[in-house]
């Protein structure tokens, strides 16, 4: 089937970075439109009267499939709104330190500074090495990091910048023995690997439905142990405070709720294109990113920056220097990412912790068009 065809992607685009904003299908966005309509025709009633018990029901879906009890999880826009609620709830002191690695998402980053800074918190980072042997590294790397004042460690689960998948369970495990709490950045998780949040045991999880569970663009969650919810605020206070969990993040002004309502829309729809549902969906995406990149690698005589094991529906490269005279010499990964893009390929280019190229699969990619990608990148680093 041409998978491609369900979702509304410009056709003439070579698209190989869905990791960034998702993509979300034809059907999804109809039903959206749908409920966006029957707001509009008496946003009272379904704002006022009929939202809680919608919400309720897209809660339900959503923390079945990531493996939570529903009274555990609130949406959110974004993760990194989730990773904001969380730091800027905590109550922090001077000489309190907050651990995170050098792979953590920039905006994540930032918000850890900024709330470092008006606590006189201290930020500890764990270097965690690209290109990376195996976990024992990962793990390594951060637990020589925590100290009796480390308050809590913020870990992506599928690092942004390199695509690698975490020993997430281990790491949040390892870190609970020493006392330490950890916030899990899962922004790309849902939807590339299983998750199973209630047997984690994470004091906090945020993730993206809009990614890898192709939502619309505003729907997320946050995950929270019971214990730690009561403490717990949403960045916008509102009619809900004091309320309850659920209450203070459900309701945090007018806004349009139906990217959350259309979760259920989107698991459903894209775990019914293939036989075996969303585990075929994810094996799948998973060996389309292990095939391209073994060719990209192939093609740029590099040696595999990772084990496959720590490879989910992205990967990245470090990127070879470019041939004098070759088009992408004296370019930038920004210049470079605009060359490709004048050649109606979309991907993705970063320059740290080094220049690196990160690829995406989803069931709309095929082969063949990351055998264009390594074409174009041969031409890039070393000319015609």
């Amino acid at each position: 089937m041409n998978f491609a065809s369900l979702w509304c992607l410009d056709p003439s685009v070579t698209y190989l970075n869905h990791g960034s904003f998702g993509a979300c299908p034809s059907a999804v966005l109809e039903a959206q439109s749908s409920l966006r309509m029957e707001m509009e025709r008496e946003p009272v009633d379904f704002l006022g009267a009929s939202l809680p018990a919608r919400l309720d029901a897209a809660r339900e879906a959503l923390a079945a499939f990531v493996g939570a009890a529903p009274e555990d999880l609130v949406f959110v826009p974004n993760a990194t709104a989730g990773v904001n609620a969380v730091l800027r709830s905590l109550s922090l002191g001077p000489g309190d330190e907050l651990l995170l690695t050098n792979h953590t998402y920039a905006a994540c980053r930032k918000t850890v500074d900024y709330v470092a800074a008006h606590a006189g918190a201290r930020v500890v980072v764990a270097q965690l090495p690209f290109p990376c042997p195996d976990v024992e590294e990962i793990v390594f790397s951060v637990l020589k990091c925590v100290s009796p004042r480390t308050r809590l460690a913020l870990l992506d689960h599928v690092t942004s910048p390199t695509a690698l998948v975490l020993p997430i369970a281990r790491l949040v495990n390892e870190l609970r023995t020493r006392g330490v709490d950890t916030l899990v950045d899962g922004a790309h998780a849902p939807g590339m690997v299983p998750l199973r949040l209630g047997e984690l045991g994470a004091a906090y999880y945020t993730g993206n439905a809009h990614k890898w569970l192709c939502a619309p663009k505003g729907a997320a969650f946050l995950h929270v142990r019971r214990e730690h919810q009561a403490q717990l605020h949403p960045n916008v206070i509102s009619h809900g405070y004091t309320a309850g969990f659920h209450a203070e993040f459900d309701w945090p002004g007018t806004f349009d709720p139906t990217p959350w309502l259309c979760v259920p829309e989107a698991l459903r729809f894209i775990g019914g294109l293939l036989p075996a549902g969303w585990p075929q969906v994810m094996a799948v995406n998973r060996d389309l990113t292990l095939k391209a990149r073994a060719l990209l690698l192939e093609s740029s005589g590099l040696e595999a920056p990772c084990p496959d094991a720590m490879i989910g529906s992205m990967a990245s490269i470090p990127l070879p220097a470019a041939a004098r005279g070759a088009p992408a010499h004296g370019l930038d990964c920004a210049g470079l990412h605009a060359w490709f893009r004048e050649r109606q390929v979309e991907t993705w280019l970063h320059p740290h912790p080094l220049p690196l190229l990160r690829i995406s699969a989803q069931l709309y990619n095929d082969l063949d068009q990351f055998k264009r990608l390594a074409t174009l990148l041969g031409e890039a680093l070393r000319g015609r």
